[in-house]
C-alpha cells in the first residue's frame, strides 16, 4: 500500500483536524478489512479508497459521535463501514453511468471492467454488513439496512429519469434525497445512536446529515456545469452527456424561452455534450445556477438549526463549517 494513503491523496480542511486521531484509526481498519484473499478485489479495493476525496460520510460519524461525547471505540467501526458502502456505492454507479474519470483518474470501470467493479462493489457492501453486525446494535443495523436500501432505490429512480425531460423538481429532490441524502442522514445519526445520545438529539442529527447532503448534492449538480475539469476531478458537463435532468437543467428548461425549451428537452433526451455551449448559455440566462445554489443555502441553514440541541464544543463548531463548507465548495 503506498505510503500517502492516509495523507496526499485526501483533502484536508480544517474540520479535520478536531478528529484526526479518529481519522488515523479509520484509515487504519479501511486497510485491515479491504484484505482478501482474491488479488482482483484488494486491488480494486485500495485503487478506489487510495483515490482520496474528502471523506466527508466517515467524518459526519466521528464528529456526531464526539458531539455527543462518546468515548468509546465503536464509532470507528461505524466510519468504516459508511466509507465501505459509499465506495460499494460509486463502483456500481460508475457501471451504471458508464463513467470513465472519477477524482481525477480512471474510475475502476474503466480501467478493470465492469464486471470486476461490480463485483468488488457487492465485496465492499458484505465487508461493511459484517463489521455492521459485529457492533452488535440493531437500531444501527436497522437503519443501515434500510439506508442502502433506499439509495438503491434512488439510483433505480434515477436511471429511469435519464432520458426523460418532464422530471420536475419534486421528483430530482426525491432521487437526490435517496441517492444521497440518505447516508449523510444515516452516518449523522448512527454516531449519536453509537454514543448513546437521546432520541431528540439523534434526530436532531439525523436531519442535519439529511439536510447537508442535499446541499451538498445540489452543489454537486451545480458544479458540473460551472467547475473546471482540473478542480472537480472528472469530466464537465457528464451529467448532461449522461441526459439527467438535475436542477439546474430542470429550471433553465422551466424559465427558458421557447428555443431554450426545445434545445433542453433535446440534449435531455439524446444526452451528449455536442450542445453544451448552448446549454451553458441557457443555464446562465436563466439563473438556473444560483436558483440551485439557493436552494443549497436553504438546506444548509436548516442543517445548522439542527445542531442547536448540542452542547458547545470543538466537534459542534466542526459540523457547522462542514455544513459552510457544503455551499462554498469548488470542487
Amino acid at each position: 500500500m503506498p505510503a500517502n494513503f492516509n495523507n496526499e491523496n485526501r483533502q484536508m480542511l480544517p474540520f479535520h483536524d478536531v478528529v484526526q486521531d479518529d481519522f488515523r484509526a479509520v484509515n487504519d481498519l479501511i486497510l485491515k478489512e479491504l484484505h482478501s484473499d482474491v488479488d482482483l478485489v484488494e486491488n480494486i479495493g485500495h485503487y478506489l479508497i487510495e483515490a482520496g476525496g474528502k471523506r466527508l460520510r466517515p467524518l459526519l460519524v466521528l464528529l456526531s459521535a464526539r458531539a455527543c461525547h462518546y468515548q468509546g471505540e465503536h464509532h470507528i467501526t461505524l466510519a468504516t463501514v459508511i466509507e465501505f458502502i459509499h465506495s460499494a456505492t460509486l463502483l456500481h454507479d460508475d457501471v451504471v453511468d458508464t463513467s470513465e474519470l472519477r477524482r481525477g483518474r480512471l474510475t475502476a470501470n474503466a480501467r478493470w471492467g465492469n464486471a470486476p467493479s461490480v463485483l468488488v462493489g457487492d465485496f465492499l457492501y458484505s465487508r461493511a454488513f459484517q463489521m455492521m453486525v459485529s457492533l452488535g446494535d440493531m437500531h444501527v443495523m436497522r437503519i443501515l439496512a434500510d439506508t442502502t436500501n433506499r439509495i438503491s432505490e434512488g439510483e433505480a429512480q434515477q436511471l429511469l429519469n435519464t432520458g426523460n425531460s418532464d422530471v420536475g423538481e419534486d421528483n430530482y429532490l426525491t432521487v437526490i434525497d435517496k441517492k444521497t441524502a440518505q447516508l449523510f442522514e444515516a452516518a449523522s445519526q448512527c454516531g449519536a445512536v453509537v454514543a448513546g445520545a437521546d432520541t431528540v438529539t439523534a434526530n436532531a442529527l439525523k436531519a442535519y446529515g439529511h439536510n447537508l447532503g442535499m446541499a451538498f448534492q445540489l452543489v454537486d449538480d451545480a458544479l458540473d456545469y460551472t467547475a473546471s475539469s482540473d478542480t472537480l476531478g472528472k469530466n464537465i458537463g457528464d451529467d448532461l452527456a449522461e441526459g439527467k435532468p438535475t436542477l439546474p437543467l430542470i429550471r433553465a428548461l422551466h424559465r427558458g424561452n421557447p428555443e431554450q425549451q426545445a434545445l433542453i428537452r433535446r440534449v435531455i433526451k439524446e444526452g451528449g455534450k455536442e450542445e453544451i455551449d448552448a446549454v451553458l448559455q441557457a443555464i446562465e440566462t436563466t439563473g438556473a445556477i444560483d436558483y440551485t445554489l439557493e436552494m443549497a443555502r436553504d438546506y444548509v441553514a436548516r442543517a445548522q438549526e439542527a445542531l442547536a440541541v448540542l452542547t458547545e464544543s470543538n466537534y459542534k463548531s466542526a459540523l457547522a463549517e462542514l455544513a459552510d463548507f457544503a455551499v462554498t465548495r469548488t470542487a
